[in-house]
């Protein structure tokens, strides 16, 4: 657990435990990095861990997955990055930017551009209204997109961050590219695997001429969407052989999306997942067609439970909302301790309210830390709800005035 791994481009993570990303919605005005991320990831970088991964950074402003989100384009400012950089790695961690377009999974009340490779709309029942209805991409759009990835990841090399994980899982953009149930093209982007696979493999080949060797370029994956008819565990086994065939420096394995929240434990295909480390399973069979590292994330909170991935063959154990309860989480289990790491359940008639309750408390925790305060408290999840959702309509009109601006 606390041994280097080497990565396949000589970079070293000092350890195997990784801070794996958390959305955390605290962006300043402009959608940068500020005081509040810089104290977050301080305490994270304080905190013991061999590789921080950031919360998502988007490739484009005009498509947010919350109005608080960060986004570094070809014109934004670098110095805020640089500072967040700074703070994230002065303790010697590998720290990667977490690169990101939502496609269709864009709020409504955000006024922002739902792009797909389907106009195929975001189901969740009576609240699919929240979402905005999306449009098929052009070729264009396309070409824009393979381009913004690439800009993006050249941004963070220049502002200090060590590399990039591409996100291709949880229902995003590049992740709808690779499910038949959301792309339903029938050009050179749909229809076969290899084809709907085909955006992924561009981004990273972009990406990774546009950077460093030294720079590490990861993904983050799905090992199934958990959906009925969607991107399978045979899918994903296939994805990674086609990236085997490039620099790949590490591949996080996850699971789910908006519409099955397989990556807070609720799968919406009906199948039961491990009460901790969800997708171990799926991550030790995939491991073993890898030819890069292999990272899983997803209910793990326990030494023992970090050390069965570690011992199944996965390279890193990736470990979110633990580190949101306890940030110094590597360093108490290497001296011994074990803190309980995990936030009160939710257990809610309402599936949906509940997976945004849970979500609400771990922003809650995420925004104290970022002030400053350290200790963990008990929050109410229907306060949390209510004070999290008059929060993002404060910063929506934020967003959205900042748009009109720039406009």
């Amino acid at each position: 657990m606390f041994t280097p791994l080497t990565l396949p481009n000589g970079s070293v993570l000092p350890n195997r435990l990784a801070k794996a990303a958390m959305e955390e919605n605290m962006a300043d005005v402009g959608q940068v990095p500020g005081p509040a991320l810089y104290r977050l990831y301080q305490s994270w970088a304080q905190g013991g861990v061999g590789l921080i991964i950031t919360g998502n950074v988007m490739i484009d402003s005009r498509a947010m997955t919350g109005p608080g989100g960060v986004a570094l384009e070809a014109n934004t400012p670098l110095a805020p990055f640089t500072a967040w950089a700074k703070s994230a790695r002065q303790n010697g961690a590998q720290v990667w930017m977490q690169i990101n377009h939502p496609g269709r999974q864009v709020m409504a009340s955000m006024g922002g551009e739902a792009w797909a490779p389907s106009a195929v709309p975001v189901e969740m029942g009576k609240h699919s209204k929240l979402f905005a209805q999306p449009t098929a991409m052009s070729q264009a759009q396309i070409d824009e997109v393979i381009e913004r990835f690439a800009t993006t990841a050249y941004a963070a090399e220049q502002a200090g961050f060590t590399g990039v994980q591409i996100h291709a899982a949880h229902g995003y953009l590049l992740s709808q590219f690779l499910s038949p149930l959301t792309n339903r093209r029938n050009d050179q982007w749909g229809g076969s695997l290899a084809n709907r696979a085909r955006l992924l493999l561009e981004v990273v080949r972009a990406v990774r001429e546009r950077v460093s060797p030294s720079f590490c370029v990861s993904i983050k994956l799905n090992s199934a969407d958990f959906q009925r008819g969607g991107f399978s565990e045979e899918d994903a086994q296939q994805v990674i052989l086609l990236l085997n065939e490039l620099p790949v420096d590490l591949i996080e394995l996850s699971g789910g999306s908006y519409e099955s929240p397989a990556m807070q434990g609720n799968a919406a295909d009906g199948r039961t997942l491990a009460r901790e480390a969800y997708f171990l399973e799926f991550a030790r069979d995939l491991a073993a067609v890898a030819h890069m590292p292999v990272m899983t994330t997803g209910g793990i909170a326990r030494k023992s439970v970090a050390q069965q991935v570690l011992d199944s063959g996965v390279a890193v154990a990736g470990i979110a909302t633990a580190m949101a309860q306890v940030p110094d989480l590597p360093l108490q289990w290497k001296a011994g301790n074990e803190p309980y790491a995990l936030p009160k359940p939710v257990t809610w008639e309402n599936k949906t309210m509940a997976g945004l309750a849970r979500m609400a408390l771990v922003t809650r925790r995420l925004r104290a830390l970022g002030e400053g305060r350290t200790r963990a408290s008990r929050y109410s999840p229907l306060f949390t709800l209510i004070i999290n959702q008059l929060r993002t309509k404060r910063i929506t009109r934020r967003y959205r005035q900042w748009r009109q601006q720039r406009a």
